[in-house]
């Protein structure tokens, strides 16, 4: 299976979890993700963007590193192209490192690509070391955490038939409209497993 890191801009925290997450991935850095190369030790196969982030004392650094340019007046972010470019090469799990911290819209649009990625069948989750992502669509999905990790269920659209154990309040067959806060701020007992019928969420989760 090809596992595939992509680094993003924003914040990231080093933690060991981190490093097995991305251990024996091959990396794609989309323009100032760059910069989280050298604290994760990793050689990104490839660099792309518009480069309109990353200044030129990382263009010295990185330049052995192969550069897939693109116009600032482009249809998609950094970030999705270097999702995209990762799935021409195979991907089969996507792992997006840091992504948090930012702009919101560039992370709530990272959001709804993890949610795609796994609508295709992709394992898809992205982290910043400290917090992470994990995307939830109808049928089962487990999430590893480790016991006493806070956990939040955030509804992009109406969910139907909602079961979540392996929680402190464990809830079944819920209907939760979005914009409801009834699933935020849990705790994970250890794995998590999520049921649902329909809809669409993402589990933000802040490991210890």
């Amino acid at each position: 299976m090809a596992h595939f890191a992509i680094l993003l801009g924003g914040n990231l925290t080093i933690t060991s979890r981190l490093r097995k997450q991305i251990a024996g991935a091959r990396v794609i850095a989309a323009d100032s993700g760059i910069v989280h190369a050298a604290a994760l030790g990793v050689t990104p196969e490839l660099w792309v963007g518009d480069f309109d982030s990353s200044g030129s004392e990382l263009a010295v650094q990185y330049r052995h590193i192969p550069r897939q340019t693109f116009s600032a007046e482009k249809d998609t972010t950094d970030g999705g192209l270097a999702i995209a470019d990762a799935l021409s090469k195979g991907a089969r799990s996507v792992l997006l490192v840091g992504g948090f911290g930012g702009q919101a819209d560039h992370m709530l649009g990272h959001f709804g690509q993890i949610i795609q990625l796994a609508r295709a069948g992709i394992p898809a989750r992205m982290t910043s070391g400290d917090e992470e992502a994990h995307p939830i669509i109808p049928g089962h999905t487990l999430i590893d955490l480790p016991a006493g990790t806070r956990l939040s269920l955030v509804p992009m659209t109406e969910l139907v038939g909602l079961d979540l154990t392996g929680v402190r309040w464990p809830l079944q067959q819920r209907d939760i409209a979005l914009g409801s806060t009834l699933t935020l701020s849990n705790i994970a007992n250890g794995a998590v497993q999520v049921s649902l019928k329909s809809g669409h969420a993402v589990a933000i989760a802040y490991p210890r």
